[in-house]
């Protein structure tokens, strides 16, 4: 076109003129500018910092702007200073301060205090300098004063001093194990509590040597003395006090043995056992020992028939009791009290149908899945005793020597009976099983086995005395190394009253050591000890370690005590830093 201006088409199909295009770009540039000029303006009044903030303007300005234009890249553009963040308000500080201050202080004050008190661990104070003492034998020296009375009718006064004092100046001599005294006294001045009665009487004079008797059914040793063997000279003591304190010797030796062998298997101080002969326990004596039942001041008797049959359906087992047993359940009332019950049981299949029964048999011979015996009733230990019909008998690999009895250890006897003609049995029948099973009675109360019955029963009194005391004792050396082992267990009040009548009733036991009320009081200690040291509510605690209470605490402590002490941190470091910068204003 020949036209002075260049004419453009638009998209409407309308023409405009290039001076008109000119004008209106121009136009366009200076609101672009103008626009970018305010949007700068505007970060800078609201405080941006940084590059990235005058570039997020500058986009923001191209973006507003429609993305008409862009800042020259050749531009140079000056970066604005950053306004420093007020200072903050000291009421402020103080508000921050004593909120976290309040925290700590709600934390410190009630909530340990309230915490510590609802989880603290009672624990009652012990003796355990003195419970220790007990244990290790420093406490109390076993020592039984056994009395011996000395009737000597036919001599004078005099003469029977001289006599007791040459015969224990020979046992003393004697003696090589310190717990066992005999002290010897005149028949008239002595207690009642008195072991033994020695009653001389002029012999024989015939017979150069005296002889002795021991009483089958009183604690009475008879000697008679040939003339002559009394008299006495500075050089040596007369002949009948050697032969007194022999007798003696060997009366008292099984008492002794035993008294020995407690005192070796306990856990008491060496300085309280025996030395000299008595080196190691004898094996028979040990079997013993170890077949007789623990002490308790009651028993309860079973008496059982059993049959594998129909019949005997009855028995007379009460008129046999009375008549073969009682008498010796009375001796024993001092020590022991008995209760006593029966029972018939029919069709009892035993577990060895042999007719003669080895001794590897008798191990098995008792049916207990089978046959109703109870192992105890009302608390009290139970003693079987067992009457099973049958003809079998027991071979004692002894030729032809058979038994019909035989003893089990810490659980009872069994009597193998023939079966009466009748279905019943009669109490002349049971005669023989009864004073069987009182003999195997006595052995399962650890009843010594020489001696007359008042003799045997005075010695077990004796040594259960020494047995009770033992035990307590250990319990209570036990119950104090358990307290000094583990420091965080509990101590109810229950386990010092336990401990405290311990003390006193071992106090009571050891100054009365021989007689009936010590057995008692041994007793009773024995039995607190006991009670003190399996307190259940120290039972429970024995398996409860310190990494329970770590995974119990930890949840419950991690959640909150974070905060408290990273907010503590906190403003501990931002009072150091205004600290910090006041001192270095001149």
């Amino acid at each position: 076109m020949s036209s002075s201006s260049t004419v453009r088409s638009r998209k409407d199909g309308s023409t405009v003129s290039q001076a008109e295009g000119a004008t209106t770009t121009a136009t366009k540039t200076t609101k672009t500018a103008a626009v970018t000029t305010d949007i700068t303006a505007d970060s800078v009044k609201d405080g941006s910092n940084g590059n990235g903030a005058n570039e997020n303007g500058i986009e923001d300005t191209a973006v507003r702007g429609g993305g008409l234009t862009a800042p020259d890249a050749g531009s140079t553009t000056t970066k604005p200073k950053l306004k420093p963040p007020p200072p903050e308000n000291p009421s402020h500080i103080s508000r921050r301060s004593l909120i976290i201050a309040s925290f700590w202080l709600v934390v410190l004050c009630l909530g340990v205090p309230i915490w510590w008190q609802t989880t603290a661990i009672y624990r009652a104070n012990l003796p355990l300098e003195q419970m220790t003492n007990w244990a290790d034998g420093k406490a109390c020296s076993p020592v039984f004063p056994i009395r011996v009375a000395v009737d000597a009718s036919s001599l004078d006064e005099q003469g029977v001093q001289n006599l007791i004092s040459a015969t224990q100046h020979t046992l003393d001599a004697m003696s090589d194990f310190p717990g066992h005294r005999l002290r010897l006294d005149i028949a008239s001045s002595a207690s009642e509590n008195r072991a033994l009665l020695v009653r001389l009487t002029p012999g024989d004079p015939a017979v150069s040597h005296p002889v002795s008797s021991l009483h089958t059914h009183l604690p009475l040793l008879e000697i008679a003395y040939p003339p002559g063997s009394t008299t006495t000279s500075d050089a040596e003591p007369p002949a009948l006090a050697g032969h007194i304190a022999a007798q003696l010797r060997e009366i008292f030796a099984e008492e002794q043995a035993i008294t020995s062998h407690l005192l070796a298997t306990s856990t008491t101080s060496s300085e309280q056992q025996p030395s000299g002969s008595h080196q190691g326990p004898d094996a028979s004596l040990s079997k013993r020992m170890t077949r007789s039942m623990k002490y308790a001041g009651t028993y309860h008797l079973t008496f059982s028939l059993f049959t594998s049959g129909a019949v005997p359906s009855s028995w007379d087992i009460e008129p046999a009791i009375d008549q073969y047993m009682r008498p010796m359940l009375e001796v024993l009332r001092p020590i022991h009290n008995f209760t006593i019950d029966s029972q018939v049981q029919l069709y009892a299949i035993p577990g060895v149908q042999s007719q003669v029964l080895t001794k590897e048999d008798l191990s098995s011979f008792i049916n207990a899945a089978e046959w109703p015996l109870s192992p105890s009733i009302g608390g009290a230990p139970t003693i079987n005793f067992v009457v099973f019909m049958g003809n079998q008998t027991i071979d004692l690999n002894a030729g032809d020597e058979m038994s019909r009895s035989w003893l089990v250890p810490q659980w009872g006897s069994v009597y193998l009976l023939a079966p009466p003609a009748a279905s019943h049995v009669p109490s002349e029948l049971l005669k023989q099983p009864i004073l069987t099973f009182a003999s195997h009675l006595l052995s399962l109360l650890g009843t010594p086995q020489s001696g007359s019955l008042p003799m045997r029963l005075s010695t077990l009194t004796r040594v259960r005395s020494v047995d009770m005391l033992l035990r307590a004792s250990s319990s209570l050396g036990s119950l104090a190394r358990l307290s000094r082992a583990l420091p965080s267990i509990a101590i109810p009040p229950s386990v010092a009253d336990g401990v405290a009548k311990s003390i006193h009733h071992l106090e009571l036991a050891c100054s009365q050591l021989g007689s009936t009320e010590s057995l008692q009081h041994a007793r009773i200690a024995e039995t607190e000890a006991e009670r003190a040291f399996f307190e259940k509510s120290m039972v429970g605690q024995l398996y409860f370690p310190d990494e329970h209470k770590v995974a119990v605490y930890l949840p419950l402590l991690g959640p909150v005590g974070v905060p408290l002490v990273m907010g503590l941190i906190t403003e501990s470091k931002a009072w150091w830093a205004r600290r910090q910068a006041k001192a270095k204003i001149p």
